[in-house]
């Protein structure tokens, strides 16, 4: 009987090392897409440090491939040590995981604020030419998230940009794009994005901060199984003499 439970233990354990190794992949995704997506709005949020969760998401994907050698290699051999060195690396990570949930939230409430407090200094910077950094960040956003202005169209006129051109226009990245020949005028209010960016940018950020959230917490639930299995079998093989006598025979064969 404790044969049957020490192996399914370890089918079980060798199951969760694929999944590591699966796992591994995602976490490293979703840290690029974080770093990605950021490159992408960094002009609207200037607190790098919101880039850790996602660093340490990747090295922990990094790690986990790792781990996962380690795992299937003490599974395979029946070491103790080796599963002994399994189980406390699972739980490093999982402890480095927490930390990195915890760390999402805190930036995640931050979002809004840093926004708030960047957006309108990047309007202003607006100059309309794809050379220009907060130029192309502005008209990137506009067209991906459908928007236009902070709050709505109607705030351009309060940029450097509209009053300098002088053509009672906004940008034509604020064209909605089943319009043709759109050139921005405030004339046809129909043509140009309602809703302002601000709002969106942040819901965007904070979308991101939750992938990694959630990642986070995912592979937190699968490592604490790793662990679990782990000191089952660590377990039942010192306090079963059947088992011991079986690895010994097995050994000296």
């Amino acid at each position: 009987m404790g044969q049957c439970g020490i192996t399914s233990s370890k089918t079980v354990l060798v199951f969760l090392n694929l999944i590591f190794w699966a796992a591994a992949g995602i976490l490293c995704y979703i840290g690029a897409y974080v770093f990605i997506t950021y490159d992408d709005y960094d002009h609207f949020f200037e607190d790098v440090y919101t880039l850790i969760p996602a660093s340490i998401i990747i090295a922990v994907g990094t790690l986990l491939f790792i781990i996962g050698l380690i795992g299937c290699c003490a599974t395979i051999r029946e070491s103790s040590c080796g599963l002994t060195a399994f189980a406390v690396i699972l739980l490093l990570v999982f402890v480095t995981e927490v930390v990195v949930v915890v760390i999402g939230y805190i930036y995640r409430a931050r979002v809004e604020d840093q926004v708030n407090h960047s957006i309108q200094k990047v309007y202003d910077e607006y100059n309309g030419t794809n050379t220009d950094a907060p130029s192309r960040a502005i008209d990137y956003v506009q067209r991906q998230l459908h928007c236009c202005g902070i709050h709505k169209y109607s705030d351009w006129r309060n940029t450097r940009w509209f009053k300098e051109s002088r053509n009672n226009s906004v940008p034509v990245s604020c064209c909605k794009p089943n319009i043709s020949n759109c050139t921005g005028t405030m004339s046809r209010p129909g043509d140009l994005y309602p809703e302002g960016c601000e709002a969106l940018v942040v819901k965007k950020l904070k979308e991101i901060m939750m992938y990694v959230i959630w990642a986070a917490l995912t592979f937190a639930a699968i490592q604490m199984l790793g662990m679990l299995c782990a000191c089952v079998v660590l377990c039942r093989r010192g306090h079963d003499p059947a088992y011991e006598l079986l690895v010994t025979g097995a050994t000296y064969a």
